[in-house]
């Protein structure tokens, strides 16, 4: 997003882009960006049911029937899943050694992304789902929803802090702002670390426990979102009476440009 307040001044001149009613005023550009550390609001899952068959119709059906149980589990947490979307479903057959010709065996899977909202059952989910036959449990990814305030939060005390920044220029120099001729939103990010849990085939992998056993439940603490929002910024301000130093101006704190563009030739 770009707001620019110097257009009903007149056409932007050659100096710097600036409207032609302006050039010969000091301008002061900065920069402005804050980072704000926020709980997330939701968690991704990726769950895909694998399977593998002599003949196609009999992996479709043990996929169906995998991927069914698969559904009925995570439906049985209500109102903690915000969202079941089926990401993606594949079957390949797999040809025999030296006889591509020749299919042996057939492989598939379906691959389901979960989207909670209530982490309090998280690590229940997440075991009983690595617990079912020959599935894989990919994630967690913590996330801010797309619509979260925060969003706007960050991007307002860029601008804050933006305006903060300019006026301690313009006083450091003995003048102050008198108007804003653009408003640059440079954008949003949010800073995160790539998922380290992996479950793989859980009845598979726990050999020896009776399968009515419930498995435990896996401890997960919710990754801190940071969210790093920056504008651009620049200022009109009086002509300054001196330029002497002073400590305000010299300690360097801020990066900052002040320019006077020269008037245009009579």
């Amino acid at each position: 997003m770009t707001v620019t307040l110097g257009d009903p001044m007149g056409p932007a001149d050659d100096a710097g882009g600036l409207p032609s009613a302006v050039v010969g005023i000091p301008v002061v550009s900065v920069r402005g960006e804050t980072f704000v550390e926020v709980e997330p609001e939701i968690v991704t899952l990726l769950v895909a049911v694998n399977g593998q068959a002599k003949s196609r119709r009999e992996l479709i059906e043990a996929l169906s029937a995998r991927h069914e149980e698969c559904l009925a589990l995570v439906r049985s947490y209500a109102d903690a899943i915000e969202k079941i979307q089926t990401s993606r479903l594949s079957v390949a057959p797999e040809p025999r050694s030296g006889r591509p010709e020749k299919t042996w065996l057939y492989r598939g899977s379906v691959r389901t992304r979960l989207t909670v909202r209530d982490f309090s059952v998280l690590g229940d989910l997440v075991s009983r789902l690595a617990d079912l036959e020959l599935a894989t449990v990919d994630g967690p990814w913590w996330q801010l929803r797309p619509d979260s305030p925060v969003y706007r939060q960050a991007a307002a005390a860029a601008a804050r802090e933006a305006v903060t920044r300019a006026r301690e220029y313009a006083e450091a120099i003995g003048g102050q702002l008198t108007g804003l001729l653009e408003l640059a939103d440079i954008g949003l990010s949010i800073e995160g670390r790539e998922p380290a849990m992996r479950a793989v085939a859980g009845r598979l992998a726990r050999r020896g426990t009776a399968p009515q056993d419930e498995p435990s439940a896996i401890d997960l603490e919710p990754e801190t979102q940071i969210v790093h929002a920056a504008v651009q910024a620049r200022f009109t301000i009086p002509p300054p009476a001196s330029l002497d130093p002073c400590p305000a101006a010299s300690s360097g704190r801020h990066a900052a440009a002040v320019t006077a563009t020269p008037p245009e030739p009579g």
